[in-house]
């Protein structure tokens, strides 16, 4: 990335060389701001989910800055398609996100405060690699998320969190609440009147990607 864009906003497609994998992502870095935004999509999912997509547009919008990836290479969702078990994993998923943190932060040419943004199983990773990486994340948020699947790593998250719910999605209304009440950190638990668990009644997703921005303009501006 040359250094005559910094006053620009820029966004390519990147190879990220992990040690355990090289995966694909849309990179977004604002000419100014001060914070970027790691999505981690949820089980069966991409770095093209359209919803996941819809959130950082108006996250960029913003001001923010926005990375999207696939969590699992070629083959490794091929093997997920005939047995599921990666997409529940969630050691293996929030290492993987711990390795693309570890990445973005070598790749960036100046200091910016970091987010997670994460869908389902996604928010399970989100958790755990926030947990594992206090003085770098700023900010959580999970949408439609799975906190449960993240149990251990709830007392230890020292990142503000915003847990998304959709008002019929009750089986995972009372998943968050349950792990709401494990977290010792700043946490707000919203729920969102009419969304089932992917947010596609009209409105629901405007909503979450409103409350998601901010949640991570206030964290990063530390205000």
């Amino acid at each position: 990335m040359d250094s005559s864009q910094n006053s620009l906003s820029h966004e390519s497609e990147v190879s990220i060389k992990v040690p355990s994998a090289s995966l694909e992502g849309s990179l977004h870095i604002p000419g100014s701001g001060s914070g970027i935004v790691v999505f981690a999509h949820g089980s069966g999912s991409s770095r093209l989910s359209p919803r996941n997509r819809y959130v950082s547009e108006v996250l960029q919008k913003q001001g923010m800055g926005t990375l999207l990836f696939d969590l699992l290479t070629r083959e490794e969702e091929r093997i997920d398609d005939r047995t599921g078990r990666l997409r529940f994993d969630i050691g293996f998923l929030s290492r993987r996100l711990v390795e693309v943190t570890d990445w973005l932060l070598k790749y960036l040419e100046k200091d910016w405060k970091l987010g997670y943004f994460g869908a389902s199983t996604g928010a399970a990773a989100a958790i755990v690699a926030a947990a594992q990486r206090p003085q770098v994340i700023s900010a959580v948020v999970s949408r439609g998320g799975r906190p449960d699947l993240a149990d251990e790593a709830l007392p230890r998250l020292k990142a503000p969190i915003l847990l998304l719910v959709g008002g019929a999605d009750r089986a995972v209304i009372e998943m968050n609440r349950e792990a709401e009440k494990k977290i010792n950190a700043e946490k707000s638990l919203v729920i969102i009147p009419g969304a089932t668990h992917l947010f596609e009644e009209p409105g629901t997703l405007e909503e979450v990607a409103r409350l998601a921005a901010g949640w991570f303009q206030r964290h990063f501006e530390g205000k």
